[in-house]
């Protein structure tokens, strides 16, 4: 369901707009329009099956709905192109956008329970000191206190105050259950790279802050995601921004 309705988000902001380039890395995929706008999404890399991507080439010259529909498809790598497309479109400057860090836009109190679906290394130390208790919800935890498998997600998020959802989750379509496993949390957010900055539609899922990225250097984000960068690589050359959705 969100992903159709992401989908019908953004389709509404295409226009005109074509696909100019597509780079699809190992840790990265962005997609660029012939407007200059350019969005990611994180490459699940170790899921995706030997062999080339089914659809037809080439993505550049096409209208930027066509490569929209790729966001419900059944295919990983189709999905991660999809959504960067839908990064590229509405992850933009607008009014209500907040610059700075997302923790102080998330604001967790001292007697909150934090629950972290992914690892999100810079919060980590910070929340540690600063909340009641931080449980992470990682794929291949380290046995060590406060490490979780991220199955354990769905059956202890309902027990915390406070939530912070990877954006891939919109990828690897965990989000909904996620999301829903959330629902009785103070605060919610969702963040990373791949976070479309789309608060009217998060909000009605229970999010309260988006926490994501504007490209401002596009031609540099392509060539880092083509030589296989990562986030740590992008500085200089992106916007962290937060959006509050207005969700209570």
């Amino acid at each position: 369901m969100i992903l159709k309705e992401l989908r019908r988000y953004a389709e509404s902001e295409a226009g005109n707009e074509r696909i100019s380039d597509v780079r699809i890395g190992l840790c990265y995929t962005a997609v660029r329009l012939e407007s200059g706008k350019t969005g990611v999404a994180y490459t699940f890399r170790e899921k995706i099956p030997p062999g080339c991507i089914s659809r037809e080439r080439p993505f550049a010259g096409e209208p930027v709905s066509s490569v929209l529909k790729l966001i419900t498809s059944a295919d990983l790598l189709e999905r991660t192109v999809g959504i960067a497309a839908v990064n590229a479109l509405v992850n933009r400057k607008r009014e209500g956008l907040v610059e700075g860090d997302a923790l102080e836009i998330l604001s967790p109190k001292e007697d909150d329970v934090v629950g972290m679906v992914g690892f999100f290394g810079p919060f980590v130390p910070i929340l540690k000191q600063s909340v009641r208790e931080l449980r992470i919800f990682e794929k291949v935890p380290k046995k060590a206190e406060g490490l979780y498998p991220e199955k354990a997600a769905y059956e202890l998020l309902p027990s915390c105050s406070v939530a912070i959802i990877t954006a891939t989750s919109l990828i690897n379509e965990t989000f909904e259950p996620l999301a829903e496993a959330a629902a009785r949390c103070r605060k919610t957010m969702l963040v990373g790279s791949s976070t479309p900055l789309a608060g009217d539609l998060f909000g009605r899922y229970g999010i309260n802050v988006l926490s994501g990225i504007i490209v401002t250097g596009p031609e540099e984000i392509l060539r880092i995601v083509g030589e296989c960068g990562g986030t740590r690589h992008f500085r200089g050359n992106v916007k962290k921004v937060n959006q509050l959705t207005g969700a209570r």
